[in-house]
């Protein structure tokens, strides 16, 4: 029975390591479609038409994506519960314990970053959705002109929507200094070897990917502020 519950909890946290692979890829996807708004506002709107329209992405690949989130949510409250009772004390108590902040209060900084979701899809996927689904209308046109540049935009004109989702993303960049390491961790990658590289990638990931969509957010604030 132990080897059975301890290969069950290997299972789960190898799983939890793949889901959260997989959304770090999708970062990084996200956030380079999304600096083509800075570099090129027709390029990006042309890109975005493409990821918005593309019956593989919308029926196949989003579904996947969306799946993967909640898998991962889902999997890492139950993954804290575990831990945090399988301690005969709290563990943030525990003098003789070496790990960090941040890798013992991920269930804090991963609810902060579904909150954000939250309203990250209140901002831009819901209507999107509504349009397409409910309204039959995919030709991603407002007044003859594709409308994702403008809509962009027009989310970044309020000071408080720019300071939230920096807030947010700062609170994704601590998720990821410890979620990045720990996923390696967890598939066996992680060793003597690798773990100072993986350090280092787990600081650049962390602290460059959160900062890029930081950096749009500002940006188009301050553009609009200027015009």
């Amino acid at each position: 029975m132990k080897k059975y519950y301890f290969y069950y909890t290997i299972g789960r946290k190898v799983l939890m390591a793949l889901s959260g692979f997989f959304l770090m890829v999708f970062l990084l996807q996200h956030l380079a479609i999304n600096l083509l708004s800075v570099i090129s506002p027709n390029l990006f709107n042309e890109v975005s038409h493409f990821m918005g329209t593309n019956k593989l992405i919308q029926f196949i690949l989003q579904p996947i994506l969306i799946s993967g989130l909640i898998f991962h949510l889902i999997m890492g409250a139950i993954l804290d519960y575990k831990n945090r009772n399988s301690r005969n004390t709290n563990y943030s108590y525990n003098k003789n314990d070496n790990s960090t902040w941040v890798s013992r209060n991920m269930i804090i900084t991963g609810t902060m970053v579904f909150l954000f979701i939250c309203l990250h899809f209140y901002d831009f996927w819901i209507p999107e959705i509504n349009t397409k689904f409910v309204n039959g209308d995919w030709s991603g046109l407002h007044h003859g002109e594709f409308k994702y540049f403008s809509e962009l935009q027009h989310k970044f004109q309020d000071t408080w929507r720019v300071l939230l989702y920096s807030i947010s993303f700062i609170f994704l960049s601590l998720h990821l200094l410890h979620g990045f390491q720990s996923s390696f961790q967890s598939v066996g990658i992680r060793n003597s070897s690798t773990t100072p590289l993986l350090k280092k990638l787990s600081i650049y990931y962390a602290i460059l990917v959160p900062a890029g969509f930081v950096f749009i957010a500002i940006y188009h604030y301050i553009d609009q502020l200027i015009i």
